[in-house]
């Protein structure tokens, strides 16, 4: 049965037009509220959700008592997100959360427990995880294709022109204090994510580097170089930051006793490995994902779909969690120059 969404978010509420229109099309979403305390994106709510929209306002937990919503979308900068997701759990509604959701994992560790404890699912906005080509790596690992881990390679660099903007600098993206953190809190953390949803690994350690090499003057830092410790002995790097002048350079490469794996987003060849474990399959083997939408709009649909009972939830809680203790570990360990191990949840 179709179900009852709620947006909570404000002006410059990250991704919003795409979760509008991923909710606009969601067949698992029957009606949608939006909550701004500003009011500045009702009028956009309006537009993109049509007679979908049944309420907008300026008091969320007012709206929710009203109308009892399954689903709240949580798209705020990350100092405000922890408030507006516990009081969409205190509603009983299950929650989908920008990322990072917080500026410390402490702060979102006891909304992981809430959520666990009234049986309500707590999803970062990790779309890649149902991406065809990342479910297909995942797959491969798990099904032993490449043996024992030995390594791996996490890459995610993007453009350093939008921190050449004084709007940028000065929006909650650029400071620390409203937003955790910079390239790796907002980029980084989606392949991060990624390379533990294939793997199935879990980091115990991190050290390294972060700061600005790009030279420009702002409060977040552009480039980060960690080194990882995986529970099962192996070790991996990652590698975070603005440095192009424009587009993406992305890849995950994952090495193994049977082989490796490289998954990238390249439209051609987004999956490539090689593996001994297939004496009958010489060479390296590709995959050409199915030409289906991708992004926040399937996400969304994931995401209502879990609420409404049918699917599991593309990430839980824990998962999230465990993401956010590395990335916060990380800042601490290249603050203070020493190797900080990474919370067991």
């Amino acid at each position: 049965m179709p179900t009852t969404a709620i947006v909570l978010t404000h002006a410059g509420g990250p991704h919003l037009d795409a979760y509008l229109a991923g909710l606009a099309v969601s067949t698992e979403v029957a009606e949608v509220c939006v909550a701004d305390a500003g009011g500045s994106t009702l009028a956009a709510a309006q537009k993109a959700l049509g007679p979908k929209l049944k309420a907008t306002g300026k008091d969320a937990a007012a709206l929710m008592r009203e109308h009892k919503p399954k689903l709240a979308l949580v798209t705020m900068e990350a100092v405000l997100a922890p408030p507006a997701i516990d009081a969409a759990l205190e509603h009983g509604c299950h929650v989908m959360a920008e990322k990072p959701a917080c500026v410390r994992a402490s702060d979102f560790e006891p909304l992981v427990l809430k959520a666990e404890g009234k049986h309500l699912h707590l999803m970062l906005a990790f779309a890649n995880r149902i991406r065809p080509e990342a479910r297909e790596a995942q797959r491969l690992v798990r099904e032993g294709r490449l043996g024992k881990l030995y390594g791996m390679e996490i890459h995610l660099v993007a453009d350093q022109t939008r921190l050449k903007s004084e709007g940028y600098r000065k929006s909650w993206s650029g400071q620390k204090a409203r937003a955790g953190g910079g390239h790796l809190t907002w980029l980084g953390i989606h392949w991060l994510d990624l390379a533990l949803f294939i793997t199935g690994a879990e980091i115990e350690a991190v050290a390294g580097f972060s700061g600005i090499v790009g030279g420009q003057q702002m409060d977040v830092e552009d480039s980060n170089a960690a080194a990882l410790k995986f529970a099962g002995g192996f070790f991996g790097t990652l590698t975070s930051g603005y440095y192009l002048d424009r587009g993406y350079h992305q890849h995950i490469k994952v090495w193994g006793e049977k082989g490796w794996l490289e998954l990238n987003h390249q439209p051609e060849v987004s999956l490539k490995w090689y593996s001994t474990a297939e004496p009958k399959v010489a060479g390296i083997q590709t995959y050409t994902p199915p030409n289906e939408p991708t992004g926040y709009t399937p996400w969304v649909h994931a995401c209502a779909r879990a609420a409404a009972g049918l699917q599991d939830p593309p990430v839980t809680g824990r998962e999230g969690l465990r993401v956010l203790d590395a990335i916060y570990a990380f800042y601490e360990a290249a603050k203070v120059g020493q190797t900080k191990s990474v919370a067991r949840k």
